[in-house]
């Protein structure tokens, strides 16, 4: 059977296989179709001819079953004009495809492709939205081809945009020479699928040296990626490597060795074992221990009048507390760690202030936004990011470095215990000898995100000036937050029983039972969670994404209930989310590009560029015509995405207690019920609690809570840093 028609909408799509529901006005325009099947490259306003047959969904009625379908150029002056007011290019609405159409009939494809100059004649149009227009409408071609080229291999639609906006009009071109190139320019595209297309597409053999060595690279980056790890042992390597390509130990051993002499990999000594690194990863744990030893003899002691501080401000620093400052001003490099309660940010507010009074300059950072800005409120001073402290510019890197050093006697590090290898080492660039370094952070938080463990190992060595906090201080101590906290990181069992605290738990075996309490939570028992708003002061968090009480459920029972559909809400589908204006979202991966303004003093605009992994918002608005949708983020920061690029943000009502690190939240709630071993852990739990400021409401198993203190399972890395400081503070 066979359906002529021009595509009204698309209803749903799956960015990964390309899995499309969407409706389909008839050519006599008095009937719509829902069609069904994988159909990624179909958009509104395109005229198509489908090949299939009816079908009936139980939950969704009738259907059409696309087995095949032909796209057809508009062909009529009334075609055309539905093509372009579908939305299908950027910045022509209904009334502007009419203008255009009525300037050049039949030849306006032709103009638009191969001579966009012309629209110029089109009242209403400039030069400047000319281009935008034309570039909007050749940027959907190259992307058909690209996505009709390389999609039987793997590539999905996000990843094909991707790669389109990476190599530009040369996209096809420059992957058949080099399918390899596509695992480190195209984020989500491993060997498996550069592998499929090399060998189809560009007809690299099995046993090409280019393979051997692309996938034997790729198992490091995987280690990096995945677990963090900076190097893996040799013997690991080859195994890795051997499983993944189908070649012999001995073709492996021959590849490393070729790429050791090549200096495409570089080996060290670490505890023992050959370790294998990807050059750059070895550069950064070199220079990183060397730095820090280095900046570690910089200045000389002072007299630092504390009590001074102390009466001007009315707190008393404890004997440790006074230990821990005078550490880090007598420091060219020092390290303070402690757990909730124990006065840390106390501590980098009086560093900050003595230093002020001597007329010195501090520099505070932290990792994330949300940390910045709890850095900004503890002290009085501004906080920034890291990446807005090394003033990141896409394409150019960072532009503090060692040529363009930060100019301050002392740099202080909120969250440390977050900050990964390369972030670390982009930091030290930045400072000269001479400048304080101060890492603040807690050790029993779970690793960074990114690769490496530098807070960890940094202490573990012992050649740097630290000092642990371990005394809770009476106002924390009247936390039951806090002591809980403490009890699970000694590896005790929280107290669970006292329903007037800061910390409830309600045992709750059952996970239905579990989501309706959810919901019930957040929608009748708001004054039970300490809120009026739940949507703005409630987080939940879980250890994983795919169960029933996971990530993925979890926010979309969250969403249905907190910003339910709604007539004045319009709506964007991206792969399986719903977005929608209104909701609570969170960035989940760095992007360096993207603009963004924010209002600053005097009425005065701030412009600037970049979002970055964890930084929270909320979809402001959705622009289906100009496939854009608006996000304001906590920090007042506004931004324009296209919809391809939604990929890079996840709804966030419910998020993961990994994704959670260096964030602060007025309430946590946290559901638990069982799960794998390896996720339920002790160090996972503490991280959790200690997220929250004022209320953690625990709803779940009582069994799963004990699990996760008893098990203090930690997965270790592979990070030579330690050793490295070690060896170079015996030679100093």
């Amino acid at each position: 059977m066979e359906l002529n028609g021009t595509v009204k909408s698309i209803i749903f799509r799956n960015a990964t296989n390309g899995y499309t529901v969407l409706s389909l006005l008839s050519s006599d325009e008095k009937t719509v179709t829902t069609c069904v099947g994988t159909l990624p490259l179909l958009n509104p306003g395109d005229t198509v001819i489908m090949t299939g047959e009816p079908s009936y969904h139980a939950r969704f009625g009738s259907q059409f079953k696309v087995a095949s379908y032909e796209r057809k150029a508009p062909s009529s002056e009334t075609s055309i004009i539905k093509y372009l007011e579908s939305g299908a290019v950027r910045g022509v609405g209904p009334s502007m495809a009419r203008a255009i159409v009525s300037t050049f009939g039949l030849e306006t494809l032709n103009v638009l492709e191969n001579e966009p100059e012309r629209l110029t004649e089109v009242p209403g149009i400039g030069k400047k939205k000319a281009k935008m227009i034309s570039d909007s409408f050749r940027e959907k071609k190259l992307f058909r081809d690209v996505l009709i080229s390389l999609e039987p291999y793997g590539v999905t639609v996000g990843q094909a945009y991707k790669m389109m906006q990476t190599y530009g009009e040369l996209c096809l071109a420059k992957v058949q020479e080099n399918p390899y190139q596509l695992i480190d320019d195209i984020d989500g595209i491993g060997f498996l699928t550069a592998d499929k297309i090399a060998t189809h597409v560009s007809g690299f053999e099995q046993d090409s040296l280019a393979r051997l060595m692309a996938g034997t690279r790729y198992c490091l980056q995987q280690a990096r990626d995945e677990r963090g790890d900076m190097f893996l042992p040799r013997d690991l390597l080859l195994q890795r490597a051997s499983a993944l390509l189908g070649a012999s130990v001995e073709q492996i051993e021959e590849t490393v060795d070729w790429m050791i002499d090549g200096e495409d990999l570089l080996t060290a000594q670490v505890n023992d074992v050959e370790a294998v690194y990807l050059p750059y990863l070895l550069k950064i744990e070199d220079y990183t221990a060397k730095k820090l030893l280095l900046l570690n003899e910089s200045p000389t002691r002072e007299l630092w009048d504390l009590q001074k501080w102390q009466s001007r401000t009315g707190l008393e620093l404890s004997q440790e507390q006074q230990k821990a400052v005078l550490l880090a001003l007598n420091n060219g490099m020092s390290i303070i760690t402690g757990g909730p309660g124990t006065g840390k940010t106390t501590i980098i507010r009086c560093i900050n202030d003595a230093m002020q009074e001597k007329g010195l300059t501090a520099e505070l950072a932290a990792p994330t936004g949300r940390a910045a800005k709890r850095m900004t409120e503890a002290t009085g001073t501004e906080a920034r990011t890291i990446h807005r402290l090394l003033e990141y510019i896409p394409g150019e890197g960072f532009q503090r470095n060692r040529d363009n050093p930060l100019l301050a006697d002392a740099v202080i590090i909120d969250e440390m215990s977050m900050v990964d290898a390369p972030l670390m080492y982009a930091l030290l660039q930045a400072i000269s000898k001479g400048t304080r370094l101060i890492l603040v952070g807690d050790r029993d938080q779970l690793p960074p995100v990114g690769c490496g463990n530098v807070f960890s190992d940094a202490l573990a060595s012992g050649c740097l000036p630290s000092c642990r906090l371990t005394e809770i201080f009476r106002q924390a101590q009247r936390s039951a937050i806090v002591r809980n906290a403490h009890l699970i990181n000694q590896g005790r069992m929280p107290v669970l029983a006292d329903r007037d605290s800061d910390f409830i738990f309600e045992e709750i075996p059952n996970i239905d039972r579990i989501r309706s309490r959810l919901t019930e939570l957040v929608l009748k028992e708001k004054e039970a969670l300490g809120t009026s708003d739940p949507l703005l002061d409630v987080q939940v968090l879980v250890p994983m994404k795919t169960t029933a009480i996971g990530v993925s459920e979890l926010n979309r029972l969250l969403q249905s209930v907190l910003n339910p559909p709604s007539h004045l809400k319009t709506e964007h589908i991206s792969g399986a989310t719903v977005f929608r204006e209104g909701d609570k979202i969170m960035q989940i991966r760095n992007n360096y590009k993207i603009e963004w303004r924010k209002n600053g003093s005097f009425g005065q605009f701030e412009e600037g560029v970049g979002v970055f992994n964890g930084d929270f918002g909320t979809i402001i608005r959705i622009i289906p015509n100009e496939k854009t949708a608006v996000i304001g983020f906590d920090d007042g920061r506004v931004a324009e995405y296209a919809f391809a690029q939604l990929e890079e943000i996840d709804l966030a009502y419910c998020i993961t207690i990994h994704k959670s690190q260096g964030s602060e939240f007025s309430t946590v709630i946290l559901p638990l019920a069982g799960g794998p071993v390896p996720l339920l852990t002790r160090n996972l739990l503490y991280t959790a609690v200690t997220r929250a400021k004022k209320l953690v409401y625990c709803i779940g198993r009582k069994e799963t809570v004990a699990r996760m203190v008893q098990n203090a399972q930690r997965t270790e890395r592979n990070t030579g840093l330690r050793q490295r400081l070690e060896e170079y503070a015996d030679l100093r």
